[in-house]
């Protein structure tokens, strides 16, 4: 008998459908962040249009997918915690070991730059909830919860978190962050398909964006996006032993989650 296709979704074409959807999202409400910035200040007028420019986007995903396969719900449950402490710090050693140096080597606008220096200085509440609480919440519900669970049903789990995470990276609409995107999504990708938890993908998602976070008060808003991998690490020395102890550390955390993995299969 013909298994009902029906019940899988997102196909890749539907996936980048969904992206379309979520970037449409953030051009339509652009200018309510405009006018609500004249009003209550930046950080506020952009938690407000965060909120809105993916939240109701995901409204409108989560909506599709229900009424496609009749799923309501996702998977939050935390079944293994002890594998916790090795995604935060594998998110973090991936953070500041591989992503930083490559995303460093992409030449940047001074319009480029002077707008992610402007985001660098926001320290306050609100921009703390929007990276640490709004965006991981958000993002892993549309690019784990529903696009990679949907993919992982149809494809084969390294085409599902590839493409995943492409799409993660690709709705940044910038390199600097497609390459954060990237590189960061493979690995939650690969978390999420060993467990179905989406948990421990807003928990690598978090810890990213608050070690990110908690950078701007050590890193001065200009070094942290004009200077070069080699400039902010203090020569290729440092910058080879941070990128080859992240290395280290990555290896080690994937080896423990591994054996955490093969335990659960047992």
């Amino acid at each position: 008998m013909k298994e009902n296709t029906t019940k899988f979704f997102p196909n890749i074409a539907q996936s980048f459908g969904i992206t379309g959807i979520v970037i449409l999202g953030m051009i339509v409400f652009s200018p309510l962040n405009f006018l609500l910035n004249q009003i209550m200040g930046t950080e506020a007028s952009m938690l407000i249009y965060y909120l809105l420019s993916i939240g109701v986007p995901f409204w409108i995903i989560y909506s599709i997918r229900k009424g496609k396969t009749g799923v309501q719900s996702f998977n939050l449950s935390m079944k293994n915690k002890q594998i916790i402490p090795w995604i935060v710090i594998g998110a973090i050693a991936l953070l500041f070991g591989i992503v930083s140096p490559i995303s460093s080597l992409i030449p940047m606008p001074e319009s480029i730059q002077k707008m992610f220096m402007d985001f660098a200085g926001n320290t306050g509440v609100f921009s703390f909830i929007l990276m640490v609480i709004a965006a991981p919440v958000l993002e892993e519900l549309i690019f784990r919860g529903i696009i990679l669970d949907g993919l992982l049903k149809k494809y084969s789990p390294v085409l599902s978190i590839f493409i995943s995470s492409l799409l993660f990276g690709l709705v940044h609409l910038n390199p600097w962050q497609f390459v954060t995107g990237l590189i960061i999504g493979i690995f939650s990708g690969w978390i999420y398909y060993k467990t179905r938890s989406l948990s421990y993908s807003i928990i690598i998602h978090a810890a990213a964006n608050l070690s990110g976070f908690i950078m701007r008060f050590f890193i001065g808003e200009d070094s942290s996006v004009t200077e070069s991998a080699l400039e902010m690490y203090g020569g290729l020395t440092n910058l080879l032993l941070v990128t080859g102890g992240s290395i280290v550390v990555i290896t080690i955390c994937i080896y423990f989650l591994r054996i955490q993995f093969n335990k659960q299969a047992d």
